[in-house]
């Protein structure tokens, strides 16, 4: 029996037949399963597809209509710092106003920076000062010759995370020499210092040209899996990014960053076996890493915004005829200090 127009019906076939891709079902079938496929690396496994498929609505938010990012920071900044137990600050800060204004049409000087955020002690270290934070982040960005951007990045990154009510550090690692730059091996090394000043129970892994958009993206753990908030970048129009790890992520209409434009430099130069070395890091990882970190520390210095960490990482790993490595760029995560 035929099946009727508009319908598509699977039909039983002798055996021998095979089933050839013309076949309405085989095709179907095989539609099917690529989507799937698409889906489960899109959302990061079967855990994260799941909670962005059933965790109910996304919070709904106007980015036409936004706030400056020192929005209520005066408020905070009038509070008494307290001189008996703090209570826990509480579970939703207060203090948050949701879609923030960026623009970089104008550079901030330090000078203005360190006036505008009063309360950021020596290093870039702050804690809130009328509560006791639940929370204690560092946050760790590698760093070569971008000086424009580290204080676009300050501007924003500091009034952004003292709403929050977090206690936090900001660490940026600064690659000494003309190598080419090593992004993963700043980021351990980072880890590494960041460590030794604080046990931090949250370490976030950020780039110097990504200001996030949204301050309810609250810059903590999730409790056991790596988190990527960085989910939707207006370089990419927002779209989400493939992924293919179990992580965890906020939602797509909170994870929004704004990306500043600028040119690839010499000795920064797009590896075109990026994703080839990103395929082998299941067999790597563990023997590649914090566990053969190598380098000098040149400088260990606490600014009034920041703490500066200059380190020589030594000569970029080659083998002849093959490019030299690059992480991704783009991916900003977040790890739980226990389990680095």
């Amino acid at each position: 029996m035929l099946p009727t127009p508009g319908t598509m019906r699977c039909l039983s076939l002798p055996s021998g037949w095979g089933f050839p891709l013309d076949r309405q079902c085989t095709f179907g079938l095989l539609l099917a399963s690529q989507l799937l496929f698409l889906l489960y690396y899109t959302f990061g496994g079967i855990r994260s597809m799941a909670l962005q498929l059933w965790h109910g609505p996304q919070p709904a938010w106007d980015y036409s209509k936004t706030q400056d990012v020192y929005t209520n920071l005066s408020l905070i900044q009038l509070l008494v710092p307290g001189t008996h137990h703090l209570a826990y600050c509480p579970q939703k800060p207060p203090y948050l106003v949701g879609p923030l204004a960026i623009a970089f049409n104008r550079t901030p000087s330090l000078d203005e920076i360190r006036d505008r955020n009063r309360l950021v002690m020596p290093g870039g270290f702050y804690m809130p000062p009328n509560c006791q934070a639940r929370h204690r982040t560092a946050v760790i960005v590698p760093h070569r010759n971008r000086e424009p951007h580290l204080r676009h990045f300050l501007y924003y990154i500091h009034p952004f995370l003292q709403r929050q009510q977090l206690q936090y550090g900001l660490y940026i690692i600064h690659q000494a020499g003309n190598e080419t730059f090593n992004r993963a091996k700043l980021l351990n090394v980072g880890v590494k210092e960041a460590m030794k000043d604080e046990d931090w129970d949250c370490l976030y892994l950020h780039d110097v040209d990504l200001i996030p958009e949204n301050d309810h993206n609250i810059y903590t753990c999730d409790r056991s899996h790596p988190k990527h908030v960085s989910i939707a970048m207006n370089k990419f129009g927002y779209q989400l990014q493939l992924a293919g790890m179990t992580i965890s992520r906020p939602p797509l209409s909170v994870g929004r960053y704004k990306m500043i434009k600028h040119n690839s430099d010499r000795g920064n130069e797009q590896n075109p076996r990026r994703f080839d070395l990103l395929l082998r890091t299941r067999r790597s990882w563990t023997q590649d890493g914090m566990n053969s970190l190598v380098y000098t520390t040149l400088a260990h210095q606490r600014h009034p915004l920041f703490t500066n960490v200059t380190v020589d990482i030594g000569p970029a790993p080659r083998r002849p005829g093959t490019p030299l490595p690059k992480t991704h760029k783009g991916s900003l995560v977040s790890l739980r200090a226990a389990g680095v």
